[in-house]
């Protein structure tokens, strides 16, 4: 691919960590929180979630090896699942790939610090955001890519805890409609982005000959 690792790094993890959807999920969750404490679980969420991304952006190939995964097989496998995701960002439907499902919402109004769940995870470190770091961080070619692919992530989580913090005012400001359109928007660059994972995992794979 001869786009920016950064850039795709970037639009990957925007889309599956879900930061243009998480403001009406938190606002809902800490409506009867004060702002002090809404800062406190945002902080604790976003660095708890950068920690859990990080480790498996370090320890991916490790745990492929492990469990025998070839990085073409990864890459296409991801890519199916990153597509999957881009189709319910689309068509607006709710499911557990970049955030929480009905039932973990209902358990976390239950709790009262919501900041390891289900904020860190699985609402900003959910499957999809989990895959989509082993997938980049393992496609790296080299350790400048590497690192581009950790500075994406931080910043993303970085735009995650901002939103957070203002969640109440993009909520109103935005409303569900203004949130609708940029989930779809972002969905639709992350199907392209997906699609072309594929490609490259079949294309890396050798099952079409050289």
């Amino acid at each position: 691919m001869d786009t920016s690792p950064f850039l795709v790094a970037f639009a990957t993890l925007f889309a599956t960590v879900g930061v243009a959807d998480i403001a009406f999920i938190f606002a809902a969750l800490t409506k009867d929180n004060t702002p002090a404490e809404r800062r406190l679980s945002a902080t604790r969420g976003v660095v708890i979630a950068l920690v859990i991304l990080i480790f498996f952006a370090f320890l991916g190939n490790a745990i492929l090896d492990v469990f025998g995964i070839t990085i073409p097989a990864l890459r296409t496998a991801g890519g199916v699942l990153l597509l999957l995701i881009a189709i319910d960002m689309v068509f607006a439907r709710h499911s557990g790939g970049t955030g929480t499902t009905h039932e973990e919402e209902d358990e976390a109004r239950k709790a009262q610090d919501i900041s390891v769940f289900p904020l860190a995870m699985p609402l900003l470190a959910g499957p999809g955001a989990i895959s989509a770091v082993i997938l980049l961080a393992t496609g790296a070619r080299t350790d400048g890519d590497f690192w581009l692919v950790i500075a994406a992530l931080v910043l993303v989580l970085g735009l995650a805890w901002i939103t957070l913090l203002v969640a109440m005012p993009i909520q109103r400001m935005l409303g569900l409609t203004g949130l609708s359109v940029v989930s779809r928007v972002v969905g639709i660059l992350l199907a392209a982005l997906a699609v072309q994972f594929v490609f490259d995992g079949i294309r890396t794979s050798g099952l079409l000959g050289n």
